[in-house]
């Protein structure tokens, strides 16, 4: 059974809350990283796409007693390679390189351990679960998301 993330935190790791996302930057993947770190801050909205994907991919992986790949890091690489229309090479590198987006996997360390690297061929049988089905659902959670939670505040606050 796959895990929707490693709860249990190590030594120099940050949780998944405290990513320290970049609000200057124009860049689009900063912007994508702020939006999944408030969906994963959001019980309601983490809850029902954790029990999306729960029902999804566990219906068509095999139990091998491997624990396969995180939900969550399927779910942020898969946004991640929607999001900026990006091959599995540069979403790869990505993965292993860019230290926000690792820290928002909850996989990259301030200091002292071993760092996790995920190789191309697990990225890629991962991200292939989500089939059209899934990212359509998905979408449409994460636009309920932003409808009901983000364009609401923005319109409380230019009352204001």
């Amino acid at each position: 059974m796959r895990k929707r993330f490693e709860v249990q935190y190590c030594i120099g790791q940050r949780p998944i809350e405290d990513t320290q996302v970049s609000l200057k930057s124009k860049d689009r993947l900063e912007d994508l990283i702020a939006g999944l770190k408030a969906i994963f801050c959001n019980r309601e909205y983490s809850e029902r796409i954790f029990s999306e994907l729960e029902n999804r991919i566990s219906k068509k992986t095999k139990k091998t007693g491997r624990p396969g790949m995180c939900l969550w890091h399927i779910f942020v690489l898969a946004q991640v390679r929607l999001g900026l229309n990006i091959g599995y090479d540069r979403l790869h590198n990505l993965a292993n390189n860019h230290f926000t987006l690792r820290f928002l996997m909850g996989v990259e360390y301030e200091f002292g351990f071993n760092r996790v690297q995920f190789e191309y061929q697990n990225i890629y049988d991962n991200v292939c679960l989500l089939d059209d089905e899934v990212v359509r659902s998905l979408n449409d959670i994460i636009v309920e998301f932003g409808h009901n939670e983000v364009f609401k505040k923005k319109a409380r606050q230019l009352w204001f």
